[in-house]
């Protein structure tokens, strides 16, 4: 049985950052940010890092995007979009540091309102609408789904 990569470290610290673009990183993110890094069977001292971002302010710009891969920065947008959404208003702030996100990551716009189209489905399941609930291995799944779907037309027309 193929063994699914793990998230590295930066995956979190990003979704930390994105948690406090509108100044604040709700107890619910932040939970959902380290038990999300405790699933993936990070090393400690990477879940002592994360969770001192997750009570300290990140800023985008420490995002590190040389250990990512392109389903790694499609997860980070799509649970940054969900994130944006928790407290039932997204504002101005929250929706630049999306935008900013984008550009940071290097996702092109259509990818980013694809990314977020899957946290919406996802979120909108009926088990989906809380971060204890929100089923993030799923969101994985569906985007690397579409990556491979994607590959694989591209690999059919050439």
């Amino acid at each position: 049985m193929e063994q699914q990569r793990r998230f590295g470290r930066d995956v979190f610290i990003a979704l930390a950052a994105i948690g406090w673009a509108d100044g604040n990183l709700d107890g619910e993110e932040a939970d959902a940010i380290v038990r999300t890094a405790l699933e993936e069977g990070l090393e400690l001292e990477e879940i002592e890092e994360i969770e001192a971002a997750t009570k300290s302010k990140v800023e985008l710009g420490v995002i590190d995007r040389s250990n990512l891969t392109k389903e790694d920065r499609l997860f980070v947008y799509a649970v940054a979009s969900w994130m944006t959404r928790l407290d039932g208003t997204v504002d101005a702030s929250e929706i630049e540091a999306l935008r900013k996100l984008g550009e940071t990551l290097k996702i092109p716009t259509p990818a980013c309102f694809a990314a977020d189209q899957v946290a919406k489905d996802v979120a909108s399941l009926p088990e989906g609408d809380r971060p204890a609930r929100f089923d993030l291995p799923r969101v994985r799944k569906v985007i690397a789904g579409r990556l491979a779907d994607a590959e694989k037309r591209r690999a059919e027309k050439a």
